[in-house]
């Protein structure tokens, strides 16, 4: 049914993309690792540990595929909420990840970088993510966008504020604000925005992220779990954004 209401039509066998069909940014709300293990009578924590394994197929493909941007939503600024237990392992799970993968991404040129308020986490989970960044800074290929305590609505907050700042010292007209200077304050600041966004496991909704920078993305929703997510899926999702046309309000 979802399917169907998403207009998803059968793609290409070979899944061969032209370069100016690709899309530069994919973000991705990585959905389902726990009603992945619960299907399996596994504790939350194994689907994660799971889904990190995605994460690398994923990460992968996307940079053999020519996309330029990869952002996962890794954890949002409400998933504190979730019990502790939960909590204290998904906060390892980025050194775990970074710790086995980063000699793989060094080599496959990729760059890592993280959005959201770092000086939350937890010191380890700073200190894995930060040298990550730090050994590859220089490189200049597929830029992997971690959103690691992120808040859509957090980040826009905290652009507006530093906006009303800057008026309140005289150094901004309120008439001086449009589009381009509130990017120039979002997280992403350097970053175009996403072509395309991708959620898995059959929910379909935003859940705080990236609200602002989706605002002309193209979506595509699957009920295929974070776990179970392949590197043929991302082809297809990626072979229906290339069959679409983008009006941007045009016509």
């Amino acid at each position: 049914m979802l399917d169907k209401l998403f207009f998803k039509k059968k793609s290409p066998e070979n899944h061969k993309f032209k370069e100016e069909n690709i899309p530069k940014h994919v973000a991705i709300i990585m959905d389902g690792n726990g009603r992945w293990a619960r299907k399996r009578a596994m504790p939350r924590i194994a689907g994660h540990h799971e889904g990190m394994k995605t994460v690398r197929k994923i990460v992968k493909e996307a940079n053999k595929i020519g996309i330029e941007v990869l952002t996962l939503y890794a954890f949002s600024t409400e998933n504190w909420k979730r019990p502790r237990e939960e909590v204290d392992f998904l906060m390892k799970l980025p050194g775990e990840f970074l710790n086995t993968f980063l000699p793989d991404l060094i080599k496959e040129n990729v760059q890592v970088r993280i959005m959201g308020k770092k000086e939350l986490l937890p010191l380890h989970t700073v200190k894995a993510v930060d040298e990550a960044i730090n050994k590859t800074k220089n490189n200049t290929g597929l830029i992997l966008n971690f959103a690691l305590n992120y808040g859509s609505r957090d980040e826009i907050t905290a652009a507006v504020k530093a906006l009303a700042s800057e008026v309140k010292q005289g150094r901004l007209e309120p008439s001086d604000i449009d589009d381009s200077m509130i990017e120039q304050h979002l997280m992403t600041h350097d970053l175009k925005d996403p072509d395309l966004l991708i959620r898995t496991s059959g929910e379909v909704r935003l859940s705080n992220f990236m609200l602002w920078q989706l605002a002309y993305s193209e979506f595509w929703f699957t009920e295929v779990l974070w776990p179970d997510f392949s590197e043929e899926h991302l082809r297809e999702a990626v072979s229906q954004f290339a069959g679409r046309g983008r009006r941007y309000g045009g016509v």
